[in-house]
């Protein structure tokens, strides 16, 4: 003990017995925990055994019967029980859980899945979402058979494709040649609707010579300018495409002459038309086509010792780096 104690022992005792603000302090933090069910298994003890706070039996007050004890009571009694507080705060949880649900299913809503509140559970996400593709797996379908039928049965009230408006050029064409040339000089006719409507004729290789003079020296065709040549493979034949144009009468046709794959050969037209004389040395340089009546057959574009033909399709480059 100080000097100071030693002289003062009054105020050393009242410093050393608690206050009742203590007590009160005390009281009301026992009393929140036991509200929030966080009470530790001492104070518990403490709290129900305490004769400050619960009373002793020679003053005439009962100690606060416990939870089972109030169970026990309201069981034999008939009475609802007394809420009661619980060991924890996440034993609450459910019970709020449960009343959700209730509310929600006697509002007509959907209650939670799980008895926690918890959001639905995956299950249920990817049946919602698979109900979503199979329905736009449907509308595909059925877009795609109403295509297909529109494609395979044409409208009934459909009117007539107008005829092309180059038809009777094409007709007097064909009309010239079997005239001027030969009846089976003429093997095919079609309108080239992407190409402005191009009449075009497929004409027989042994009479294409005689139907070239022809367009260049008929009075109504004219086609004093061969405007391009072209070769095409076209896997079981080729073929080569001259497109014409008459400059005096504005008129523009096409001609297409096919011939085997195997020993492939089309008469020279350059000298008709001088300008066919390198477009044909191209073809035969690219495309193996012989043009009989040529002045130079000669290649244009590869070396002299150059192997195949590389626009071919059936083409092995010899060397394959090249």
């Amino acid at each position: 003990m100080t000097d100071k104690e030693k002289e003062n022992p009054q105020e050393t005792d009242i410093r050393s017995k608690p206050t009742k603000s203590d007590e009160k302090l005390e009281a009301n933090t026992i009393e929140y925990k036991e509200k929030q069910g966080i009470l530790s298994k001492e104070e518990n003890n403490e709290l129900h055994t305490d004769p400050e706070s619960t009373g002793s039996a020679g003053d005439g007050v009962e100690p606060p019967a416990g939870p089972s004890e109030q169970s026990a009571s309201a069981a034999g009694t008939g009475e609802s029980a007394p809420e009661t507080t619980p060991a924890s705060g996440a034993a609450q949880r459910p019970d709020r859980a449960a009343a959700r649900s209730a509310a929600a299913a006697e509002a007509g809503g959907t209650a939670p899945a799980a008895a926690n509140g918890a959001a639905p559970t995956e299950g249920a996400a990817a049946e919602d979402g698979g109900d979503k593709a199979k329905a736009a797996a449907e509308a595909r379908a059925a877009r795609a058979a109403a295509r297909a039928a529109k494609t395979a049965a044409p409208a009934e009230d459909a009117p007539p494709k107008p005829p092309s408006p180059n038809q009777p050029l094409l007709d007097r064409l064909v009309e010239i040649l079997k005239g001027e040339v030969a009846e089976d000089a003429v093997d095919e006719t079609f309108i080239n609707e992407i190409d402005g409507h191009r009449p075009f004729v497929v004409i027989r290789g042994e009479h294409w010579v005689r139907a070239a003079e022809v367009f260049l020296q008929h009075e109504e065709l004219q086609c004093g300018y061969l405007r391009s040549v072209s070769g095409v493979d076209l896997g079981n034949q080729l073929e080569v495409v001259y497109h014409l144009l008459s400059i005096p009468l504005r008129k523009e046709y096409g001609v297409r002459v096919r011939t085997e794959r195997e020993a492939p050969s089309v008469p020279s037209v350059a000298s008709v038309w001088p300008t066919a004389d390198w477009n044909e040395r191209e073809i035969y340089d690219l495309l193996g086509i012989d043009f009989p009546g040529h002045p130079n057959l000669t290649r244009i574009m590869m070396p002299d010792e150059w192997v195949g033909h590389p626009l071919r399709k059936d083409y092995e480059a010899y060397d394959p780096e090249v």
